[in-house]
């Protein structure tokens, strides 16, 4: 799908005849802003591997209400509608960016969430980020945006933001400068953020379906270290589940990812197939929290 850019630059005077008027409209302005949540989409391209020339495409959703801010993927909030326009007819969706982050707008600490197979997670994160901001600028549609840089989660990034929108947020977790970031990227090319639309929502969406939860899966409060052990015990056996019905069940036949699964030896190299896409596909924004996983045979 493709998007138009919405946002417009404000051209307003200021005649000194209607200037208490003006001031009193602005007033207005503020409070009505203040009530609403500015909906900005980015367009997300990322390499799952580092070192492949293609990129995986998401549109991500970055909303900042009064209080707080949330940035997730178009497909959650597209899977959430079909399900409440339908009736609950089971439409859901796995987030695969590892991207879904909720904080008090302005603050540098996130509630991350995270699905390992069927179970969904949150965890506490704190991350400060200490831009430098550049003289340099050039031009975003209608926009004059500036260039800031920062090194964050082990790779050093580009933003270009505007203090015509003022709003010191961003996507995923790039917060604190003088206005809205419009474009960010890192000097390897592995994530690239640009916006590309804008909305104003009168009322707050309900994201509880979706996001606090995962379809039904509420979800569980975990700390770093148990974050890490979920994701190498996902690693070194992640077809758990079908292990044990295996075991249990001698002539149950399990289908993995189209392929029926007679026996130990065959679930096997199953898994040993998922731990090599688990290791090649190993790239997370945040590369100073990557899982250094090993291969494990069973």
């Amino acid at each position: 799908m493709t998007y138009s850019f919405k946002l417009k630059k404000s051209k307003l005077g200021r005649p000194n005849r209607y200037f208490k008027v003006i001031i009193l409209l602005a007033l207005l302005f503020g409070i009505f802003f203040q009530a609403q949540t500015n909906r900005y989409i980015y367009e997300l391209r990322l390499k799952m591997d580092s070192t492949d020339h293609d990129y995986q495409k998401y549109h991500m959703i970055l909303d900042i209400g009064k209080n707080e801010t949330k940035f997730y993927g178009r497909d959650l909030l597209i899977s959430d509608s079909i399900n409440k326009k339908f009736g609950n007819i089971e439409s859901k969706h796995i987030d695969m960016t590892g991207q879904i982050v909720k904080r008090k707008t302005g603050s540098p600490t996130n509630e991350n969430f995270l699905n390992i197979k069927f179970d969904y997670y949150t965890y506490s994160t704190t991350d400060p980020i200490h831009w430098e901001i550049d003289k340099e600028t050039k031009k975003f549609n209608d926009y004059i945006v500036q260039r800031a840089t920062a090194d964050f989660g082990g790779r050093h990034w580009i933003a270009w933001f505007s203090t015509d929108v003022p709003l010191n947020e961003g996507p995923y977790k790039f917060t604190g400068l003088p206005g809205l970031v419009f474009e960010i990227y890192d000097d390897k090319n592995n994530f690239i953020y640009k916006l590309v639309k804008n909305e104003k929502l009168i009322k707050n969406v309900d994201m509880n379906d979706f996001l606090e939860s995962n379809f039904g899966n509420k979800a569980v409060k975990i700390n770093e270290a148990q974050r890490k052990k979920l994701l190498m015990d996902f690693y070194n056996d992640p077809f758990s589940f079908e292990r044990t019905n295996l075991a249990d069940r001698k002539d149950l036949d399990i289908n993995i990812g189209g392929k029926q699964v007679k026996n130990i030896e065959e679930l096997n190299a199953q898994v040993k197939a998922m731990q090599g896409i688990i290791s090649k596909y190993n790239n997370p924004v945040d590369l100073q929290k990557a899982i250094k996983y090993c291969l494990v045979l069973k």
